[in-house]
């Protein structure tokens, strides 16, 4: 259970870093672009880390063996 959870904090702190990078180069309506991006991708990863820790804990560890 605590690989999804380091996962996504490493993938939010990626978002942050690139896209506060683009935002301090870019002016104007770009900044407001490129900042809505990295927050709806957040909460997407979110989502899915919490769905993710939900299923570990109903005992779906292997989702592949589904397919």
């Amino acid at each position: 259970m605590l690989a999804p959870i380091v996962i996504t904090v490493l993938l939010i702190l990626y978002f942050v870093v690139y896209f506060g990078i683009l935002f301090a180069i870019l002016d104007g309506i770009w900044k407001f672009v490129f900042g809505i991006i990295p927050l709806g991708l957040s909460a997407l990863i979110i989502k899915v880390c919490i769905e993710r820790i939900k299923e570990i804990r109903k005992g779906e560890e292997d989702d592949i063996s589904k397919y």
